[in-house]
């Protein structure tokens, strides 16, 4: 994938001054370095302090696609939560909000146990308000109090897993909130306290 400032300003907002190399992951080197992790060739000391943390997302609503190096020397990459705020808006109003880094390692760590790259198909990642309430009058499984209004749930898919396998090895880390939504096909997952639902 070609990164051009369109595509770039589509994934997350203008980042002007910022090095893109340094920035968005060459997306073999993230599916590498991604991929070594998850088959455990590197301890989390290493990956945390050396290889950093990869993530990648495909927006289901905005066909956005964003593969980005949240994680590196020990530290989170403001200028990537900044673009991963802007791939997961609300895509109803465009709003946007900070994204908890506990969910993105929440999401990175499931994807390990499974032993595939962190590539994540998003249903739904922040919700304003307005949003929230407009869901909830439609079905009673949306919470008043939405972790995603804080940017801390986001519901998805991860590529080349069913559904049903990446729940049950979300609730074997016994982290934060899943939901397993078998009919519509995805996986709700929050880096709130641990608890467990099917909708």
């Amino acid at each position: 994938m070609s990164w051009t400032r369109r595509r770039v300003l589509l994934a997350g907002g203008a980042l002007t001054g910022v090095s893109m190399a340094g920035l968005l992951a060459d997306p073999a080197r993230s599916r590498a370095a991604a991929r070594e992790w998850a088959q455990g060739r590197v301890s989390a000391h290493e990956d945390a302090a050396a290889r950093g943390r990869f993530i990648g997302f495909k927006n289901l609503h905005t066909d956005e696609r964003l593969e980005v190096e949240y994680f590196r020397n020990g530290g989170y990459v403001p200028e990537a939560f900044s673009a991963i705020e802007g791939c997961l808006r609300d895509f109803r109003t465009g709003e946007r909000h900070a994204i908890d880094a506990h969910l993105m390692d929440y999401l990175t760590d499931v994807a390990r146990a499974l032993g595939v790259d962190p590539s994540l198909s998003v249903i739904s990642g922040y919700r304003s308000p307005r949003t929230n309430a407009a869901l909830r009058e439609r079905s009673s499984g949306v919470a008043q109090h939405s972790l995603h209004m804080d940017g801390r749930a986001i519901d998805v898919r991860l590529a080349g897993v069913d559904c049903a396998r990446l729940a049950a090895h979300a609730l074997d880390l016994r982290r934060g909130g899943v939901g397993y939504y078998r009919a519509s096909d995805f996986v709700h997952l929050d880096a709130g306290a641990f608890r467990t639902w099917r909708g």
